[in-house]
């Protein structure tokens, strides 16, 4: 076997079909079934499925798979270690967060960072759900909440508020709510997941509130665009709607009756590796970039 090859199954495996494989690895879709069969040729076995709509991994693909993922890491491991003895931290780092969060604070810190550390080949994804890290092959996560997989490690970089917001075209055209039991005349953005929807105010039985969302999406920023368009009442962090607050785009609603609750934003890997000399340089790079910003709560 050869690197290439393994490296063309794992592309395949990950994108999901040969097409998108040769995209991700910029050849004609020709060369990577080139390689694909030739590794099945050398196993003597067939790895994937093939079907006119999709590709699925067979038992020995399944078994395989395992085992291609730890040689790929171990030869980017070996890189990373010799070129550590020159003090540079090196190889591919596979970073995933939510969109908003990549939109609003990874992409503005990421130019200080390729400064300081040229030879690191970010990869970023954007996932609304939490992903298996090693499925995905995902060597950091970025999390907003609290982690309840004990199987993961996880550096607190800080906290940030929950406000209730809306747009000042909503509140000349609705009014503005004065009590938590006015929201039932208003309409209320939220999740798909709901266990995002509980929202820093207390009901009437001094519970914390959870809302049923009249317009609800998956992913945070597509909730902020429709606040913003005037559509309805959002709960969100600081960090993707602090500018939208200064500039006067969004105001704070219900603020006496918030509670105040903040939600941790963390870094999150595998305890059982190592932390690369990659991942915690970008983890540090993070902490002291996104604590100089004024909406963390450190």
């Amino acid at each position: 076997m050869t690197f290439r090859e393994i490296e063309v199954f794992l592309a395949v495996v990950d994108a999901g079909s040969l097409s998108a494989a040769s995209q991700r690895l910029n050849q004609p879709v020709s060369t990577t079934s080139r390689f694909l069969a030739r590794l099945e040729d050398k196993l003597q076995t067939t790895l994937l499925r093939r079907t006119t709509r999709r590709l699925d991994l067979t038992d020995e693909g399944c078994s395989f798979l395992k085992d291609a993922r730890e040689i790929i890491n171990s030869i980017e491991s070996a890189q990373e270690r010799v070129l550590l003895r020159q003090g540079q931290p090196s190889g591919p780092l596979r970073v995933d967060a939510a969109t908003p969060f990549v939109l609003h604070t990874l992409i503005p810190l990421l130019a200080d960072y390729r400064r300081q550390y040229p030879l690191v080949d970010l990869i970023l994804t954007s996932n609304e759900d939490f992903v298996d890290l090693l499925e995905s092959r995902v060597d950091l996560a970025l999390r907003i909440g609290e982690m309840k997989d004990s199987s993961l490690h996880s550096r607190l970089i800080c906290r940030t508020r929950i406000r209730i917001l809306a747009s000042p075209q909503y509140i000349r055209d609705h009014g503005m709510p004065a009590t938590v039991a006015d929201l039932k005349q208003h309409t209320l953005l939220g999740f798909t997941r709901d266990s995002l929807n509980s929202w820093p105010l207390h009901n009437d039985d001094g519970d914390t509130l959870h809302i049923q969302p009249d317009i609800a999406a998956s992913s945070g920023e597509v909730l902020r665009q429709l606040s913003l368009a005037g559509h309805g009442i959002i709960c969100l962090a600081d960090f993707m709607t602090g500018q939208d607050l200064a500039s006067g785009n969004l105001v704070e609603i219900l603020a006496q009756q918030n509670t105040g609750d903040t939600r941790p934003i963390q870094a999150v890997y595998y305890r059982q590796t190592a932390l690369a000399a990659r991942v915690s340089s970008f983890v540090d790079h993070l902490i002291q970039a996104i604590r100089e910003q004024d909406w963390a709560i450190t």
